[in-house]
């Protein structure tokens, strides 16, 4: 008798009501998730681990301020669940790209709570701006002010990097409620990193926090905010138009005046309108690369992007030994 109701059990165990055997239930498919440009998809690489790779648009040296979608990037976009970008005013090809999209599908990082903005500066003039060192709460908050007044690269200093990466998480779980655990456990291990990267660069940047520089347009001050470091000037504000030849001797006179000891070019735009600065002094240039332009997506490449212009500052601000 016990044999005959243990054999009843075990096939109510293995058959189901159509004879067929018992299947756990499939998991849940992964958000299809696309991001706009290299930083930001780093970030959101390293919290979605191995649930899922997202999507990436700006993938090569192009500059997400002038890019022009393919068709191919259109599909990838209005195919997904998630879209992560900065803000519609930094990845202007967004504006039109995803208005049909379901409502929460874009996420804009430059609101997400907690962000540190800074203010655009619509001078290359900018030397009274110049060594502003804030702490991890010292940026300006004004959510009142439209996008375009924002500087939009935020992804620059750590502290925002750390506040994305919980918000990518939080965006990530609302969607995938089955995987919410693991996107949080991956965004502490990311802001761990990211902490560990912002004490490293604090060290490396210490002594080139005096010296002043100038860079191809004014896209740093995150960076230089966060690390104390002294800019004196741009060469153009808008790196779509070329400067003027006054604008040039403007520059060349300030570089003069100031002692700068250093030109910053950038590898999306022009180099020789930096050399024609540098021209009769004694800066000498290197390049900077705000939205790795030449650095190949993945997980790595957001500490990679710092480090290497924490590494070209020094070497171009430091004095050869």
């Amino acid at each position: 008798m016990r044999s005959f109701m243990a054999s009843v059990v075990l096939a109510g165990l293995l058959l189901g009501g159509t004879g067929a055997f018992a299947q756990a239930p499939a998991p849940t498919p992964a958000p299809k998730v696309v991001v706009t440009i290299k930083p930001v998809h780093s970030l959101v690489l390293q919290v979605m681990g191995d649930t899922g790779t997202p999507g990436l648009i700006v993938s090569g040296a192009a500059s997400p301020h002038s890019y022009a979608l393919k068709p191919s990037d259109a599909k990838m976009l209005a195919d997904a669940d998630l879209v992560f970008r900065v803000s519609e005013a930094v990845e202007p090809f967004t504006a039109k790209a995803l208005k049909n999209l379901k409502k929460g599908a874009v996420v804009s990082l430059l609101d997400a709570p907690g962000m540190g903005l800074l203010k655009g500066r619509n001078d290359p003039n900018f030397e009274k701006h110049a060594h502003v060192k804030a702490d991890r709460h010292g940026h300006d908050h004004d959510h009142g002010k439209s996008e375009s007044a924002i500087d939009g690269h935020v992804w620059l200093d750590p502290a925002n990097a750390a506040v994305m990466v919980d918000h990518i998480a939080e965006r990530l779980a609302a969607k995938d409620p089955s995987r919410a655990a693991t996107y949080k456990a991956n965004a502490a291990q990311a802001k761990e990193r990211i902490g560990d990267l912002e004490r490293e660069l604090e060290a490396s940047l210490k002594p080139v926090a005096g010296r002043p520089y100038v860079v191809f347009h004014d896209a740093y001050q995150y960076f230089e905010a966060r690390f104390g470091l002294t800019p004196v000037g741009a060469v153009t504000i808008n790196p779509e138009v070329p400067p003027s030849g006054k604008r040039l001797a403007a520059l060349r006179d300030k570089i003069a005046k100031l002692g700068a000891s250093c030109i910053f070019s950038e590898p999306n735009f022009e180099a020789k309108v930096v050399q024609v600065v540098a021209e009769g002094s004694k800066a000498r240039s290197a390049q900077l690369d705000p939205e790795a332009a030449t650095l190949q997506p993945g997980p790595d490449l957001y500490a990679m992007l710092l480090r290497n212009m924490a590494q070209s500052m020094r070497t171009c601000l430091l004095p050869a030994s």
